[in-house]
């Protein structure tokens, strides 16, 4: 769970949003306090979200909240930590939550390997797109990706007799899910919510471990200057392409997850609004912070529960609060709380 520090907000390799280094954990009691959380983020990571459930308004959205911070994870490996700012993530999350659904609906798969077949066909999506965007570069990239995930978009509406078209895919009915000896009740939202978090907590404890290695920190190398990390004999192109990869995974993995939740899967998934919402969750979260996705997630989810039932204009309202958290917090919320800390001596 470590802090960023603010960067340059333009790199020699075009205009790119400001990305977050990584943070030096500091001499005296506060850096080793703060080396000891990023030593042991999975374990505080998953500790919390085991008691979220009854910390949260309801259940329910509690499961939302866990899935979309995975989400968010997927889409700050390639934003925060590899510097690229990508609007095409809901292409992933659409692809794994359509290929998660397809499976069940018309294959009748198992949840677990209709989990996978989503996954797969979420990474198969992200390495087509990655090989096409990584040859360009700043808001270039950011384009090409908005402009891919619009075309995977429309391939998937036009596919009605598989996905439902402008309808969406329904009937994505788990009522249940059969293990070996025994079986889990997902029509409880508390089941259902410590299920996912079975997968999620794979999926967050491979991020760190991919962070801790040689690869995660080559990611960074190539944030902070990629002209200085291709000099120094990296691949940039190719790792550029492993993370892209890598995060649109993730981001199927929430989407299959998704779809079991839901029960359905909205064509609106894979438009690019939902692709916005990454980047909302990412900046405010604290982009280039471990836990700061899943804060992120929960900011964005409680406000549009909250205001929803107020007003039907509630992304007026969430839009100012982003612009507002931005302005004044520029570090997202996660990020901004660990340096006052660091700043404090905790």
């Amino acid at each position: 769970m470590s802090a960023r520090a603010p960067a340059s907000a333009v790199t020699k390799g075009g205009a790119l949003p400001a990305t977050l280094p990584a943070a030096r954990p500091g001499s005296g009691r506060a850096g080793r306090r703060l080396a000891w959380c990023g030593r042991h983020r999975v374990a505080l990571t998953l500790a919390f979200l085991l008691v979220f459930p009854w910390i949260a308004p309801y259940q329910a959205l509690a499961v939302n909240i866990l899935v979309l911070g995975l989400y968010a994870l997927g889409f700050n490996l390639l934003f925060g930590y590899t510097g690229l700012l990508s609007f095409g993530h809901a292409a992933f999350l659409g692809g794994g939550a359509y290929g998660c659904g397809i499976a069940i609906v018309h294959y009748g798969l198992h949840p677990a390997l209709a989990l996978v077949a989503g996954t797969l066909l979420a990474t198969l999506i992200a390495a087509v797109m990655g090989v096409l965007a990584i040859r360009t570069r700043g808001i270039y990239f950011a384009m090409t990706t908005l402009a891919l995930s619009m075309c995977v978009y429309y391939a998937f509406y036009q596919a009605e007799a598989f996905t439902g078209g402008e309808n969406g895919l329904r009937g994505i009915n788990v009522p249940t899910l059969a293990l070996p000896g025994f079986s889990l009740n997902l029509l409880d939202p508390v089941v259902k919510y410590y299920a996912a978090l079975a997968v999620v907590g794979v999926a967050v404890w491979l991020f760190s471990r991919l962070l801790s290695s040689p690869f995660g920190a080559a990611l960074e190398a190539i944030r902070e200057n990629e002209g200085r990390a291709q000099a120094c004999g990296y691949d940039v192109r190719r790792m550029k392409l492993a993370a892209f990869v890598i995060s649109g995974a993730l981001c199927g993995l929430a989407g299959g997850l998704q779809a079991i939740h839901l029960s359905i899967v909205p064509i609106e998934t894979m438009h690019y609004s939902t692709s916005g919402q990454a980047v909302m969750m990412a900046l405010l979260g604290g982009m280039g912070t471990f836990f700061g996705p899943f804060v992120g997630a929960a900011t964005f989810a409680l406000l549009q529960d909250g205001l929803a039932t107020v007003t039907s204009h509630w992304q007026l309202f969430v839009g100012a609060v982003f612009i507002a958290f931005v302005l004044f917090l520029p570090l997202g919320i996660w990020g901004e709380a660990l340096a006052r800390l660091r700043r404090a001596g905790w």
